[in-house]
């Protein structure tokens, strides 16, 4: 094996690892999908990701939505009957909670 051989094998390996890693550490940051008390699917990621329920281009734009433009639909009320179950706005039905450490708890609630 000529010298170059081995420092280009090298790089392509240690690239691989590195990538390899990254991505495995992202995915760990990801919470797990869960169920709450009310029935509707939960997931706590990193700021920046969507839910995996959000399946759609169109409800991962609206999911972005509530996260970008949250302060505005604090002050839009939900017709669904949500109140029932501790909704105070629009907002609640996509983000359960914002959490100290930065991450976002979504709530499928209007994914469905």
């Amino acid at each position: 094996m000529t010298r170059r051989a081995f420092l280009i094998g090298g790089a392509v390996a240690l690239g691989g690892m590195t990538l390899g890693g990254f991505g495995a550490r992202r995915n760990a940051e990801a919470g797990p999908v869960t169920t709450d008390a009310i029935g509707d699917q939960v997931q706590t990621l990193p700021p920046g990701q969507i839910p995996e329920f959000a399946d759609t281009p169109d409800i991962r734009r609206l999911y972005r939505y509530a996260v970008d433009h949250g302060d505005d639909l604090r002050y839009m009320p939900c017709f669904c009957g949500c109140y029932r179950f501790g909704h105070r706005s629009n907002r609640d039905c996509y983000v359960k909670a914002f959490n100290p450490d930065g991450s976002i708890t979504y709530t499928s609630h209007a994914a469905t």
